[in-house]
């Protein structure tokens, strides 16, 4: 059937139960005149009278009444079904698959999440705890999280976090008996905690600033991790210092219970950025999450 034949048959419906041209007109936005000769060229074409007109509007034939009883529940169906189109493509549903490190993932995404997931419950959020720089198209993801905003092409990047600073940090009982590092260079004659990094397959090197001195550090201790929360741990158990945002080591700190040193050398990080693929229409469910997680100074 030609695409105009059914426009055909979906105005007759719509004059049909309206009783009117001129009030079919009006719901379909069109003009009278538009839908007199649409019904009159479908009549032609099916031999048949479906309307009967007179000066108070018009009513179905015995014809007409028959083919609107068969063809206005199919139409009926088919608005319903594109009405949850409609509503399926402005409901959060789906899962949305996350990769970071452990400290986006503790200090800022899940603490945003939280709030934000009770709303939406038909969402899902996988987040993946990974110190690599990944293609996160290739390997399944929707979104990352790192420092800085410097992306990949095709990539959009909105900044969920402040900047951060890092510290580091060690025990008064590690330094007891021990001078206080006052230059990167110190570390050298410290027991270090370090950290291994999945990108690299190495370990991570501590990185400082001082006005246009830029160094960074490899340092050397009897422990390594993969993630931020057990050198954390091992620093407050008194195993050397550990290289850690300050957010994350403050409350020691105000407390005495971990000491900071080398502060005038330790930089300042842009803030944490998701960063996902410039597509020219996103989900409901990404767009809403994305705004969840912006960063509102």
């Amino acid at each position: 059937m030609r695409r105009d034949h059914i426009s055909d048959l979906l105005i007759f419906v719509t004059v049909a139960r309206a009783r009117s041209f001129t009030r079919a007109a009006a719901s379909m936005r069109t003009t009278q005149p538009a839908l007199s000769l649409a019904v009159r060229e479908l009549e032609e074409r099916l031999g048949v009278e479906l309307l009967a007109r007179s000066p108070r509007g018009v009513s179905p034939t015995e014809a007409g009444q028959r083919l609107l009883d068969r063809l206005a529940p199919e139409f009926d169906e088919i608005e319903n079904e594109l009405q949850s189109l409609r509503e399926l493509r402005e409901e959060a549903v789906g899962t949305i698959r996350i990769t970071a490190i452990d400290y986006a993932i503790r200090s800022t995404l899940w603490p945003k999440l939280a709030k934000f997931l009770p709303a939406y419950p038909k969402l899902n959020v996988e987040l993946i705890n990974e110190y690599e720089s990944v293609d996160i198209a290739a390997r399944g993801y929707d979104a990352g999280v790192r420092f800085g905003q410097e992306l990949a092409k095709d990539m959009i990047s909105v900044r969920i976090g402040p900047d951060v600073q890092n510290r580091v940090v060690g025990t008064p009982g590690y330094f007891e008996g021990r001078q206080r590092p006052r230059t990167p260079a110190d570390l050298t004659s410290h027991v270090c905690i370090n950290l291994r990094t999945s990108t690299y397959g190495g370990l991570y090197e501590w990185e400082f600033v001082k006005g246009k001195q830029t160094i960074n550090a490899r340092v050397n201790g009897a422990v390594t991790f993969n993630n931020a929360y057990d050198i954390f741990e091992a620093a407050k158990a008194g195993f050397g210092l550990a290289y850690l945002p300050e957010d994350l080591v403050r409350p020691c700190i105000a407390e005495g219970s971990l000491i900071s040193v080398l502060e005038d050398w330790c930089p300042v990080w842009p803030g944490l950025h998701l960063y996902y693929p410039n597509r020219h229409q996103h989900s409901r469910a990404m767009s809403l999450l994305v705004e969840a997680l912006r960063h509102k100074p």
